[in-house]
């Protein structure tokens, strides 16, 4: 997949404002620490300027789509600009809809709502469960790991070849990973389905974060992603693309706002004629405020440039990175290699240390805030940390005590609101623990290890 690159001598531009950002701590050892939010991948704090957007729009609100006051009226035209302006964001063509969900979970299962009968979906091990999941109505093929991205091509291609040419087919498929940051040909994965009958969702979730996504220039058939991962609060999504499957499932949700019209029937039922715009998928009151956060961080980002939240970015990466290498106890989890294009998430295990205890140690005496455990992507560490991909485990919780090995990994993520500090404060403490010990004791409470008191 092709992405956005830097000159190298193109200015890099200063972290974004995000909320948090003086937020302080205090430590084990004594005393308080800046927090250093490293686990962007899970959530991104929001930025400063979406939070100012909304909190100025807050006074404002009314019901949407429901009322003639001047509230009602002035909140719909902002939730339908909302809807163009991530449109405009995702690069959508002229017939794509846009549905505002919860989430990129809330998203992908909705677009499994409205598969057609007996379609095939295709999706590599490699998932997020938010996108490997969804499809338990549906006939599913689970692709192995793949090691490069022309092998993940093939293997598409492959397994194409061998379906039913005659029924519909689905391909899903991660732009960028929440495991490794790598990023996945989606382009040449959009070909391959295409040529095969199948269309393709792209799970953006961690892609539309750090690089832009061109629906047109993917080709891809639709795009989700989080809100709370593009730096804008909790609870809104996005589904975008096309509107045929859409607008010929039944409602997602079955309520006010997907329907156009209910009559009575003289039987004493009723008839309902639904909406076939994206209303017909967000029934019930919409979260205006969600979608307006989500326009505001698309404006936002495009409006700082990602070429150079990119160099920015691709600059921390590599502090990181080169950090990490210099400490031989440490592995860092990969799929495609060294060299692979990569985002701000990387994942890595420390010889010696159980994950959920060194990440205990980063949090509770340097400050810092990382992820640790298996990442909602089970199959996918299990492979790379070379155990049985269909070993059962909990997601982030440790299953080993402190000192004892485990089967879970640890995560550092972070992106346009990340001060140098940080990675480089991240970095040192990596290299102290490895080489120091932990200062405190640890142990493990109601699943998380945590410092003994």
């Amino acid at each position: 997949m092709s992405v956005s690159t830097a000159a190298a001598d193109q200015t890099v531009c200063a972290p974004l404002p995000v909320l948090g950002r003086d937020v302080t701590v205090p430590l084990v050892t004594g005393g308080e620490v800046t927090y250093a939010a490293l686990d962007y991948a899970a959530s991104a704090p929001a930025l400063q300027r979406v939070w100012d957007d909304v909190a100025a729009y807050a006074p404002y609100y009314g019901s949407v789509h429901r009322g003639a006051g001047y509230l009602s009226q002035l909140s719909t035209d902002l939730f339908e600009n909302a809807r163009r302006t991530v449109a405009e964001f995702l690069d959508c063509r002229g017939d794509d809809q846009v549905v505002f969900t919860r989430s990129t979970t809330d998203s992908l299962n909705l677009l499994a709502a409205t598969l057609p009968t007996d379609c095939q979906v295709f999706v590599f091990e490699t998932e997020h469960h938010a996108s490997l999941l969804p499809w338990k109505d549906a006939q599913v093929t689970y692709l192995n790991a793949p090691r490069t991205p022309q092998e993940a091509v093939t293997a598409l291609e492959r397994a194409l070849a061998a379906r039913d040419p005659h029924g519909p087919a689905l391909v899903c498929v991660t732009g960028a990973s929440n495991v490794t940051g790598e990023l996945w040909p989606v382009r040449e994965l959009a070909a391959a389905a295409h040529a095969h009958g199948a269309r393709i969702v792209l799970d953006a979730a961690q892609l539309a974060p750090h690089h832009p996504v061109s629906v047109r220039d993917l080709d891809v058939d639709w795009v989700a992603f989080s809100g709370h991962k593009l730096y804008a609060p909790f609870g809104s999504g996005v589904l975008a693309g096309r509107a045929d499957w859409l607008r010929e499932a039944e409602p997602y949700l079955a309520g006010g706002g997907a329907s156009r019209k209910v009559t009575r029937r003289v039987d004493g039922g009723v008839d309902v004629e639904w909406h076939e715009s994206a209303a017909r998928h967000e029934a019930g009151s919409p979260n205006v405020i969600g979608a307006y956060s989500i326009a505001a961080a698309c404006k936002a980002l495009t409006e700082a440039g990602f070429d150079t939240l990119v160099a920015r970015e691709e600059q921390l990466i590599g502090t990181v990175r080169a950090g990490l290498a210099e400490v031989p106890e440490v592995r860092v989890l990969s799929l495609f290699g060294d060299e692979a294009p990569r985002v701000g998430v990387i994942s890595f295990v420390v010889e010696g240390w159980n994950s959920s205890h060194f990440a205990a140690a980063l949090s509770a005496e340097y400050g810092i805030g990382v992820r640790d455990g298996l990442f909602c992507a089970h199959p996918l560490v299990r492979t790379l940390l070379g155990s049985d991909p269909q070993t059962q485990g909990e997601c982030g919780a440790p299953e080993a005590a402190p000192g004892e090995k485990s089967l879970n990994a640890i995560r550092v993520s972070f992106g346009a609101g990340t001060p140098d500090e940080h990675v480089e404060r991240f970095v040192r403490a990596v290299k102290e623990l490895v080489r120091d010990g932990a200062k405190w004791n640890y142990r493990t409470e109601d699943g998380r290890c945590v410092p003994a008191v």
